[in-house]
């Protein structure tokens, strides 16, 4: 009977991870170098892997590779990959997707290379729109630009109090108050701390 006993090991050992698991993985040295840093952002235990894990969670449920994923609350826009060189007669751009897929309710859709392509410029530059008026919005035009790079430790501490005040004050707003507002965000009074019952 060892041999069974060998084979449910295997088994168990492969269907309930547990503990830690060594995993030797085989790469020409190029591909090594771009995907060693995000397999150890992938395997990292902590808030951060557990994020990086998620983000790339829908990727088991892909036939193609996708190459960028809008969601809506509701629908969704994907546009597949690997990337195509176009027809020389194709204005848009150098490149094409695979194709695509929309869902929203009542409709899931598969587009050509050249629907995927287009939806995808609309998106772009429905994006482009809304960060340009949310600049606009906010008066960031007035302020000057910071550097991207930030200290990540004081910049996590500082959200997650930012966070933490605002689920307390939450309980004490006045009814009504931030209604406006998306998904539960306070009003602009709210977040400069403003006492406007």
């Amino acid at each position: 009977m060892p041999v069974f006993r060998s084979i449910i090991a295997r088994l168990r050992h492969r269907l309930l991870l547990e503990g830690n698991v060594t995993i030797h993985l085989r790469a020409d040295a190029r591909t090594a170098r771009y995907a060693l840093p995000l397999i150890r952002k992938l395997l990292a235990d902590d808030e951060d892997g557990e994020t990086y894990r998620c983000a790339i969670a829908h990727w088991h449920h892909m036939g193609r590779p996708p190459l960028e994923r809008y969601l809506g609350s509701v629908s969704l826009c994907q546009i597949d990959g690997p990337l195509q060189d176009a027809p020389a007669a194709y204005s848009h751009g150098w490149f094409l997707p695979l194709g695509g897929l929309i869902e929203t309710p009542g409709v899931t859709a598969h587009l050509t290379p050249f629907d995927a392509d287009a939806i995808r410029r609309r998106i772009q530059d429905a994006i482009e729109r809304e960060i340009v008026g949310w600049a606009t919005e906010h008066a960031l035009y007035d302020s000057p630009p910071v550097v991207s790079e930030y200290d990540r430790a004081s910049a996590d501490r500082a959200a997650k109090d930012m966070i933490a005040d605002w689920k307390e004050e939450s309980t004490s707003r006045p009814d009504g108050c931030c209604l406006d507002e998306p998904a539960g965000a306070m009003c602009a009074a709210c977040r400069k701390g403003s006492d406007h019952d």
